[in-house]
């Protein structure tokens, strides 16, 4: 809750910051407008919903007065089909106002068929750290050609960094040794750029007081990103965040089946499952992957309708690392294994949530005498592991923890009879050789006294009513 009250919070403040720009357009001491710059983050891997909202991001700065676009781009591949991959390139290509590419900042990455758009954008910079290529064969479009001379074939399937791409003459604007490190800076290399009779005014050079040069921004940057549900979709979209949905959607499905009535769990259950398939369905996935993880939730059901983990929850773990090893394909230059953190938190979870969770949850839910268990006492059963004081019986079909109410121990293979019912544990004895309980004694003795004294009462009355008297012993 407290972390989508944040995400609604930044969503408002996001649009407030767009209200008070106004018209956005800033007059100079000369009486010249300066028209605002729009930049649009791009991060994750490019679906769908990125390729729509950059068409959107230029339609609205066309809309909205800008004098160009930057596209910061940190996408680690390309998840859609090359015609629409080839109909963006068409985009960017014809826009009508100038479009840059900036990958950055420093460690981000531009792989997969939709870094070609550096070779149609009309300004293209990088960070210091950042790398670009695995862009696959150059796409077809009618209004350009995908050209990058000798870069093409390091960048088929293979990436570059700031000075190999300097090198190889991949950016369409100046660029010194240090790269682009910042928005500010793709700002000062778009500056003077002119298209159309056009020219872009995005900084200007001022002289400090200590006579150095510095480049102030002149031009109102306006930022965006993707709406709230888009957000949402979008981050749905990657590996780590799609497998753990997956898992915990399927889990809480599980456990809603076995706690006898539709509740949070199975409502939280539902949304994990249809966010994840949602994911799935556009990332690189093994649907054979994906149909192992729901046999392995199938074989944990098996084990958590006993209550017991046995065998079949082995089985539904061993599932569990096959359908994770397999769940995604590999895009070039990237890996799509999820992170070490996603691993361990969905295999560990779904190991305690199956060998201790579940089968506690089990037998706390139907092990409650509001559903009668009051018919197991002097039931007989066969021990599954020895009472020593503690272990598993078996009653019926049904497995139970138990412990010896006598001293004796009882070993596995023997049979035993329910005593008592103890919150959810059975206390049982052995049917034969059974130590006694020193109070069953004392109450033993005490019925044996009484029935003495009683009998000894009643010879005396019959004597004295008969009339008849004992003959005395001589001394």
């Amino acid at each position: 809750m407290a972390a989508g009250l944040s995400m609604f919070g930044g969503a408002a403040n996001a649009q407030t910051d767009n209200e008070s720009n106004g018209v956005d357009t800033v007059t100079t001491p000369g009486g010249a407008d300066i028209a605002p710059v729009d930049v649009l983050q791009v991060s994750g891997f490019v679906d769908d919903i990125l390729i729509d909202e950059i068409s959107n991001a230029i339609e609205r700065a066309q809309n909205g007065g800008a004098q160009a676009l930057i596209l910061q781009v940190n996408s680690d591949g390309t998840i859609v089909d090359d015609n629409v991959v080839a109909k963006l390139l068409n985009d960017i290509a014809n826009a009508p106002i100038p479009i840059g590419v900036w990958v950055g900042p420093t460690g981000s990455r531009f792989y997969g068929p939709a870094a070609q758009m550096l070779a149609v954008a009309d300004v293209t910079g990088m960070a210091p750290g950042a790398r670009v290529g695995y862009i696959g064969v150059p796409l077809k479009i009618p209004s350009a050609d995908i050209d990058f001379g000798v870069a093409e074939e390091t960048l088929r399937n293979g990436s570059v960094g700031l000075s190999e791409a300097r090198a190889l003459d991949i950016f369409k604007q100046r660029i010194d040794d240090e790269g682009i490190p910042t928005v500010t800076s793709m700002l000062q290399a778009m500056n003077g750029y002119e298209e159309s009779g056009n020219i872009l005014l995005t900084t200007e050079q001022v002289v400090t007081d200590d006579g150095n040069l510095r480049f102030d921004t002149v031009a109102t940057v306006r930022f965006s990103k993707l709406s709230l549900i888009d957000q949402l979709f979008h981050t749905v979209a990657s590996p780590p965040v799609a497998y753990l949905l997956l898992l915990t959607g399927l889990a809480l499905l599980v456990f809603e089946f076995y706690t006898a009535g539709v509740g949070v769990g199975g409502v939280v259950g539902a949304v994990c499952t249809f966010l994840a398939f949602s994911g799935l369905s556009v990332l690189p996935t093994r649907t054979w992957a994906i149909v192992v993880i729901g046999v392995a939730m199938l074989a944990f059901s098996v084990d958590v309708q006993v209550g017991i983990p046995r065998f079949w929850t082995g089985v539904g773990l061993l599932l569990t690392v096959i359908g994770t090893a397999f769940l995604f394909e590999s895009l070039p230059g990237t890996s799509m294994r999820p992170t070490w953190i996603a691993l361990l938190a969905g295999l560990g979870g779904i190991t305690l949530t199956f060998i201790v969770g579940m089968p506690n949850m089990v037998r706390t839910r139907f092990a409650t005498p509001t559903i009668g268990r009051e018919w197991m006492i002097g039931e007989i059963g066969t021990v599954i592991t020895d009472v020593d004081p503690d272990g598993v019986v078996e009653i019926g079909t049904s497995r139970w923890r138990a412990r010896t109410n006598r001293a004796t121990p009882v070993l596995a293979g023997e049979q035993v009879r329910v005593a008592e019912i103890d919150g959810i544990t059975l206390e049982v004895e052995p049917l034969e050789g059974a130590a006694k309980d020193y109070r069953e004694m004392r109450d033993k003795d005490a019925d044996t006294l009484d029935s003495d004294e009683t009998t000894d009462e009643t010879t005396d009355e019959t004597t004295v009513k008969s009339g008849l008297t004992s003959p005395k012993v001589p001394e």
